[in-house]
């Protein structure tokens, strides 16, 4: 089954090479932050939107902060692991892997421009082909399907958990080819028709549309899934609390307020597609937690071991009732 890959030997041995820099002592404040974003939506792009932000940050903070640009989620996890990066903006399911591989914090989540703090992940087919729901489901293997990064929460980790998984489906089963990709490269592909079906998600096809409308409006969304957690900032636990506290409040102030600062500040969130930021802690990652539980019961099932099947129904329902206790309610701000 397609799961989370294990880390690339080659890339942790190049990132535990550099070593932590002189002043990247525990506790201590460094003379530079670096600020990890994911840049498999083409970097070129991405940069103009995050730098007034960033620039907005060194001056409010009191330490310079460069954008670190990696293709692919494990890059991210793997340079915060071992101190390449301080903070970040993370997914969900690859803010639960720095929380649990790279020493993360969660300081706060991102809410839309309409102020929801959720997006959905989307199957995706280029408009007028016909192709349904139902089709994609006869798993005849007549279709090519195009999936996330492994670590993607609405790439992989979502259509696995509400969609394919209850139905008993192996994605590699079920299609001609199955392929993984970015959600740029995915909804591309599909335009070109080098993809019947691909996962992508609302935001990735907001800025496609935005971006690039030939191929964004190109598309049509077969199905969605539940309401997933939108991206949050991570931080090293192990940074100065001083300086994580400026960070936190940066980012819960930004956008605030009617003065023209605070206007200047909404246009960099405009451009971002985003409305601002809220409180959060490691809980808002406890619906992923969930999601994880879920196909790990779903795997034990069709082991038909029954210790392994009754160890992961308990750990499912711990997650599930600890899920539902912390859904909805707001960290203290």
């Amino acid at each position: 089954m397609i799961r989370r890959t294990l880390i690339g030997l080659i890339g942790a041995l190049a990132l535990a090479s550099c070593g932590d820099k002189p002043d990247q002592v525990k506790g201590a404040t460094p003379k530079e932050l670096q600020f990890s974003i994911l840049s498999a939506e083409n970097q070129q792009s991405m940069r103009p939107l995050w730098q007034p932000l960033l620039d907005d940050m060194s001056q409010q903070i009191g330490v310079p902060v460069k954008p670190f640009f990696a293709t692919n989620y494990t890059s991210l996890i793997e340079a915060m692991r071992f101190g390449q990066v301080q903070v970040g903006w993370f997914s969900a399911l690859p803010a639960l892997e720095a929380v649990r591989r790279a020493d993360g914090q969660v300081l706060g989540r991102v809410i839309d421009s309409g102020g929801a703090d959720s997006y959905t992940s989307v199957l995706i087919v280029k408009k007028g082909s016909g192709i349904t729901l139902d089709q994609v489901l006869k798993c005849d293997k007549t279709l090519n399907f195009g999936i996330g990064d492994a670590k993607s929460t609405s790439g992989t980790l979502a259509p696995l958990t509400y969609l394919f998984t209850p139905r008993g489906i192996e994605p590699t089963d079920c299609f001609k080819a199955v392929r993984s990709a970015s959600h740029q490269t995915n909804v591309n592909s599909v335009v070109a028709g080098q993809l019947d079906v691909a996962t992508n998600n609302s935001v990735g096809l907001l800025f496609a549309r935005r971006d690039n409308p030939r191929v964004g409006n190109n598309v049509e969304v077969i199905w969605s899934s539940p309401p997933l957690p939108e991206s949050s900032i991570v931080v090293k636990r192990d940074l100065d609390p001083a300086l994580k506290e400026k960070i936190r409040q940066f980012f819960l102030t930004y956008g605030v307020g009617d003065d023209a600062k605070a206007e200047a500040q909404r246009k960099v969130l405009k451009g971002l597609a985003y409305g601002g930021f809220r409180p959060a802690d490691d809980s808002y990652l406890d619906p992923i937690r969930e999601m994880e539980a879920s196909e790990a019961l779903a795997d034990a099932k069709k082991s038909g071991d029954a210790g392994r099947i009754q160890k992961a129904q308990a750990e499912f329902e711990a997650i599930r009732a600890k899920a539902a206790q912390t859904r909805g309610m707001e960290p203290a701000a």
